[in-house]
């Protein structure tokens, strides 16, 4: 089932869709809509289950996620678009890229991985799966998942940035919180979709990134053809949050693209 997701948009012109992160929604968007919404539509849908969007009965599956953007691009009647999406959000763009290639016009993937999960990690995604079912107001994403999220730089100079990702955190609803993790535990590995891109792609990873490191950036970059990459210092894994305008100004240089 099709889960309507709902959305947040800035701006006008050439549409650029972006994916948040786990387990976020997206709020995390707020400074690309107001910054590159001045140069392009910005258009940030809640992926399902997170923020105003369903979560629906599907087994968990990046699939699912990526056919809810599909549907969500037919609604406002677009034909190709830019798709990027930050950690998660690239789990489902590298998914979207496998399954409709033809509805892409540009690529980005920020502070993500092509690789699947090694046992360990997967095992871990189970056991929180597990533990927010078993106890919705269980502390583990805040003291477990929250402290990746953010680099040191951010930790040591950001109180704000990283007093917002809290909150965020912290709203994230147990079954959403448990649907993603296995969904993205059970994600394929990726490497070789990179190398079917034909449309411009931009790799961007905080230089502080611990969850998805800046090896993992240059090796999806070098899967695809003709990619570009961007190193952020002082940014950890929510680098679009983290950093915002250096974030934007890579987007912003990117999306002068080739027409369709």
């Amino acid at each position: 089932m099709r889960i309507d997701l709902t959305t947040r948009e800035a701006g006008a012109g050439r549409p650029l869709v972006l994916l948040h992160a786990f387990p976020l929604s997206s709020a995390m968007w707020l400074d690309q809509r107001e910054e590159l919404g001045e140069v392009c539509r910005v258009i940030t849908p809640d992926l399902r289950g997170f923020g105003g969007s369903l979560l629906g009965a599907d087994q968990p599956n990046l699939d699912e996620m990526a056919d809810d953007v599909l549907a969500l691009i037919d609604r406002l009647c677009l034909d190709r678009v830019v798709l990027g999406g930050l950690s998660m959000g690239g789990y489902v763009a590298m998914a979207f890229l496998r399954r409709y290639p033809q509805r892409l016009a540009g690529l980005v993937l920020a502070d993500t991985k092509a690789s699947a999960d090694a046992e360990p990690a997967a095992a871990n995604r189970e056991r929180i799966a597990a533990t927010v079912l078993a106890d919705p107001d269980s502390t583990v994403l805040v003291d477990e998942v929250l402290p990746a999220l953010v680099g040191p730089t951010t930790m040591r100079e950001r109180a704000l940035v990283h007093g917002r990702v809290r909150g965020l955190v912290q709203n994230a609803p147990a079954y959403a919180v448990a649907w993603a993790q296995r969904a993205m535990a059970r994600r394929p590995d990726s490497i070789d979709d990179l190398a079917t891109v034909r449309v411009p792609a931009l790799v961007i990873v905080g230089e502080e990134d611990a969850l998805s490191p800046p090896a993992d950036a240059e090796a999806m970059a070098a899967a695809i053809p003709g990619a570009k990459l961007v190193r952020i210092p002082g940014a950890g894994h929510l680098s679009a949050v983290e950093t915002p305008r250096q974030f934007n100004a890579a987007v912003r240089d990117f999306l002068p693209m080739p027409a369709d």
